[in-house]
């Protein structure tokens, strides 16, 4: 947006209107896509993303990868920087909306995750 509206200022038309103009637009168009996020559930999935599941059971989804743009190497330097060293250590691995990949392994350690009984210390 600051780059567009950059452009629209400092090209050859050097009015107040214009810069305006381009400022307000996009001001209009985030305020809108806001409110209908807000108002619409539905649209947040449109605009925001939906997390993916990438990897069951041990297994990667090498479709929904392909898909997404994503390469096992990727996946796997993504996994190491967890400290996971094999796919088989992955119960699921969730492509979150922001990029990012979340990991749950099938042997968590006994200071990871919620408390069994919270409370109590």
């Amino acid at each position: 947006m600051g780059d567009l509206v950059q452009q629209g200022v400092t090209q050859q038309d050097y009015s107040v209107t214009s810069a305006v103009l381009a400022v307000g637009v996009f001001a209009l168009l985030t305020l809108a896509l806001a409110w209908a996020n807000a108002r619409f559930p539905r649209v947040r999935g449109v605009t925001h993303g939906v997390p993916v599941i990438i990897v069951r059971d041990g297994i990667p989804d090498l479709q929904r990868l392909s898909t997404e743009r994503m390469s096992l190497d990727d996946l796997m330097a993504d996994a190491r920087q967890k400290g996971i060293r094999r796919f088989d250590e992955i119960e699921l691995a969730v492509l979150e909306t922001n990029g990012r990949v979340s990991f749950f392994t099938r042997a968590g350690g006994a200071g990871e995750g919620a408390p069994e009984h919270p409370g109590i210390a």
